[in-house]
């Protein structure tokens, strides 16, 4: 991965995403100088009194279009801020978003997202774009939080983001297998009558290695049966699945 991420997002609401970036794990990699987020208003590249950066759509129907002049320009000037960026479009039509692009956003280093808006983006824009994405099968009032998850997944994939490195290849969806993550516990020992199970209190690391892949294979199992199926599953796998906690 590169050993830094830097990233401008294109949008007419800069304040959606401004609240989000400054706080948590972001909030510290921007502090900390691993990651670079500039929000930009594509309004400024709009024509006239008013910044109108939208019209009726050509052909009629419902909703507003974003124009291509202001949207292409401010592409055109973040290229010219991050020379070598690669520019991506939040869009349904979009690659879906997984781990494997996150990866490859994030070891590209350089990154300008365009958020789309209202019914659309005029189609020529496109020719200022290298790729679009998706973040799922459903619809958003614009890509603000799409361009987020984008940032969100690429960025703590950068070297020192997680501060314990361990972290960002223990989680679902992180490794090359395309399982669930096991189910995480933390103190107290019982609460409302639930403990926690033996094994993790056992201080045997064997176990505990053993008990987090079981359960990770019958979450996937139970939940993503898609992944499941897909999934290439080790003769030990298939034996550890249906153990029991004593047989691990």
């Amino acid at each position: 991965m590169s050993a830094r991420l830097e990233v401008e997002i294109l949008t007419l609401f800069p304040r959606m995403c401004e609240g989000y970036l400054a706080e948590s794990i972001l909030g510290k990699a921007r502090e900390a100088g691993l990651v670079s987020v500039t929000v930009s208003d594509v309004r400024e590249h709009a024509r006239g009194k008013h910044r109108v950066a939208d019209d009726a759509p050509y052909g009629g129907g419902a909703g507003m279009v974003m124009k291509p002049e202001p949207l292409t320009e401010a592409i055109e000037a973040a290229r010219s801020r991050l020379p070598g960026a690669l520019v991506v479009m939040t869009s349904p039509r979009g690659q879906a978003l997984d781990q494997a692009l996150a990866r490859r956003l994030s070891a590209h280093g350089k990154l300008v997202l365009v958020c789309g808006r209202y019914e659309g983006v005029d189609e020529r824009v496109l020719a200022a774009v290298d790729m679009e994405v998706s973040i799922g099968d459903f619809v958003l009032t614009g890509g603000e939080l799409a361009a987020l998850c984008v940032v969100d997944a690429a960025a703590r994939l950068v070297p020192g983001v997680l501060g314990n490195e361990a972290s960002a290849g223990a989680e679902s969806f992180a490794g090359e297998e395309t399982f669930l993550e096991y189910p995480q516990y933390t103190r107290p020992p019982e609460f409302r009558g639930m403990k926690v199970p033996e094994v993790l209190l056992s201080g045997d690391h064997r176990r505990i290695e053993r008990w987090r892949r079981r359960e990770s294979l019958r979450v996937t199992r139970e939940r993503r049966p898609d992944l499941f199926a897909r999934a290439r599953l080790t003769e030990t796998d298939l034996r550890l699945i249906d153990a029991g906690d004593d047989e691990l």
